[in-house]
């Protein structure tokens, strides 16, 4: 007990007095995961919209393969992309092997089904509700799938938190990129894996809790968001009426 007491007390002496070491690595840490999460968001949501509304044939196979890549191990990903910026790889050229860039690769990668799949189950469910009429208005399917996005931009707030929570607490793949260098690749996950083997409990448990209170602040912050507009907009229109006007 006492040496878990003085962990915490360590831990939060870390934090209070603003340790260089410890912000540098959360502050890597919240770069590669949102520059991450923009890129796979912004085609993940896209694609996905675009998937809830279209109706190709092989569209079953491709949703099954979609599916699947939500349970991918992110060891996996992180083989993958080294072996596609490796020297002999077909991206070895970029020379992104053991650098930021091949960690936002990596979790971009991880995020994107994620965002997709998400994504695509919200405008498919919107789409059953409000399709026939928009089709019946003159709407494409590219127009339906954005009207109906946006229509439920509300649910997909929770797929950016769930896609920044894939991001942020990614381990295996960015070790594997990034190599986990002191002062240049090394993240909260990464740092908290490497320290807690080490024994250097204050920092892990420090980083920890810094990681759990970006989570929740997100969280709190998207939920206050919510609200907010809800309140603004009251009952939002429907895309039937935004086409119709």
């Amino acid at each position: 007990m006492n040496s878990f007491s003085g962990s915490v007390e360590s831990a939060l002496q870390l934090l209070f007095h603003w340790d260089p070491v410890l912000w540098s690595i959360v502050g890597r840490s919240l770069w590669v995961s949102l520059l991450a999460c923009s890129v796979a968001c912004t085609a993940g949501v896209f694609l996905g919209a675009w998937l809830g509304v279209a109706r190709f044939a092989g569209r079953d196979t491709l949703l099954t393969v979609l599916n699947t890549l939500l349970a991918l191990p992110s060891v996996v990903v992180g083989l993958l992309v080294y072996l596609l910026l490796s020297r002999s790889g077909p991206l070895g050229f970029l020379g992104w092997l053991f650098s930021l860039k091949a960690m936002v690769l990596a979790q971009a990668v991880l995020v994107l089904p994620v965002v997709t799949a998400l994504t695509r189950q919200c405008v498919e469910d919107a789409e059953r509700n409000h399709g026939e009429q928009l089709q019946s208005l003159g709407a494409q399917t590219w127009l339906r799938s954005l009207l109906l996005a946006w229509d439920e931009r509300y649910a997909l707030l929770t797929v950016l938190i769930a896609a920044f929570g894939r991001a942020v607490s990614e381990v295996g793949a960015v070790m594997v990129v990034g190599g986990n260098i002191e002062g240049f690749t090394r993240v909260m996950t990464t740092a908290i894996a490497l320290e807690t083997s080490k024994g250097d409990l204050p920092l892990a448990l420090a980083l920890g809790l810094v990681l759990l209170a970006v989570v929740l602040v997100l969280n709190l912050g998207i939920s206050a968001l919510r609200r907010w507009r809800q309140a603004v907009d009251g009952s939002h229109s429907s895309p039937v009426q935004a086409v119709a006007l």
